[in-house]
């Protein structure tokens, strides 16, 4: 049995949701595991053996404009080290939990190894700004082991960082408790769908990154041809400039704007197309679902995505800003229900083989033994 503890976001992300998953699957094979966060992570809704909370205490000083998160979070993840004796200290984002894992790891009397897992944001936006990059990649190079949840975010990495480190692969994986198609006709009659209208879904957070109002233009050319509805579920920044251009398109009887939403794999359930148009991403973590959900996507040749999507097999693959053919491809697929359907299948299929949790989670576990190994 290992003692592992876990930093990460607690909040709605794919980072955050990536760890959870990953400590609750470590503790069913009998690990013992420590999540040290500034606040319960939100997928630990149930009691849960050999899993334990130590929450991050943010005193606040007039001294200080702003409570010092990270010094805070070194201490309590010192703390926990000795007093739990943790072999591993697992922390999601190289900035800056890499960086409080190693002061921490200075601060312990126990002795811990440090693996970091890349996302994407602590490279894409911290990474190109001056002020961190000196420390983004110290945390880097200074970690017993460094993931990433791509090949393309390895290659950044290199590249943006000039890191000296070997970063090991491992992809996200889903819940596929959750994560799985179901029939669920009454959400549909909820929204108004009927049942010959074909459902296509874009989740996100609504941030330029996304180009939200490339899947509403999109979409746009889609409904001349078939008969459809696009959901938008969740929320952001870009909020209101999709609002406004879905009236401004006349499509407001056809798109529904949903805002957050906790239950995703019931909306993917009903849905028969995904749209993931970004300009950034990593890995694209709600691509993933989708297909775990037996539901095609589109997606732009950038990033991660391509490492998820197989062209022509579990949904197409287009350049950026590319929405003639984006639109194109939907149409054709959702023409076509022998295609839809086995581009469906083939979804099912590759998300099962290629990233299924099992797979991945076999693969931290053997890192972790790997430098237990190597400590003894």
């Amino acid at each position: 049995m290992r003692k592992i503890g876990i930093t990460c976001y607690p909040t709605v992300g794919g980072s955050g949701i990536i760890a959870t998953e990953l400590g609750m699957l470590l503790a069913e094979q009998g690990n013992e595991i420590h999540f040290i966060t500034s606040g319960l992570p939100f997928r630990l809704n149930h009691v849960y053996p050999k899993i334990y909370f130590h929450e991050v205490e943010l005193n606040h000083y007039p001294v200080f404009q702003y409570p010092p998160y990270d010094f805070a979070l070194a201490t309590k993840m010192a703390e926990v080290i000795d007093q739990e004796k943790l072999d591993i200290l697992h922390v999601h984002y190289a900035m800056p939990h890499a960086i409080c894992a190693l002061l921490a790891k200075d601060i312990a009397k126990h002795d811990v190894k440090i693996v970091t897992t890349l996302h994407g944001t602590d490279i894409t936006v911290l990474g190109i700004d001056r002020t961190f990059k000196k420390m983004i990649k110290y945390g880097i190079e200074n970690s017993d082991a460094v993931t990433a949840v791509s090949s393309s975010l390895v290659n950044q990495t290199v590249d943006m960082l000039e890191v000296n480190k070997d970063i090991d692969v491992i992809y996200n994986f889903v819940n596929e408790q959750e994560y799985y198609k179901k029939e669920l006709p009454a959400i549909k009659q909820q929204y108004g769908i009927q049942s010959d209208e074909k459902v296509i879904i874009h989740v996100s957070n609504f941030r330029k990154v996304k180009r939200t109002e490339d899947v509403i233009r999109t979409f746009y050319k889609i409904r001349k041809k078939v008969n459809s509805k696009l959901l938008l579920v969740g929320d952001g920044p870009d909020y209101a400039d999709a609002n406004e251009l879905v009236h401004k398109l006349g499509l407001t009887e056809s798109v529904l704007f949903l805002g957050q939403q906790k239950n995703i794999s019931d909306l993917l359930s009903i849905s028969d197309l995904k749209l993931l148009l970004s300009d950034k991403e990593s890995f694209g973590l709600v691509l993933l679902e989708a297909m775990s959900c037996e539901v095609p996507c589109i997606g732009t040749n950038i990033g991660g995505i391509p490492e998820v999507i197989k062209h022509n097999e579990t949904g197409y693959i287009i350049e950026l800003g590319d929405l003639d053919n984006a639109a194109q491809y939907a149409i054709q697929l959702l023409n076509d229900p022998d295609l839809l359907e086995q581009f469906s299948k083939n979804a099912l299929m590759h998300a099962r083989n290629k990233f299924h949790s099992k797979k991945i989670v076999e693969q931290y576990s053997s890192l972790y033994d790997k430098l237990l190994t190597n400590q003894k």
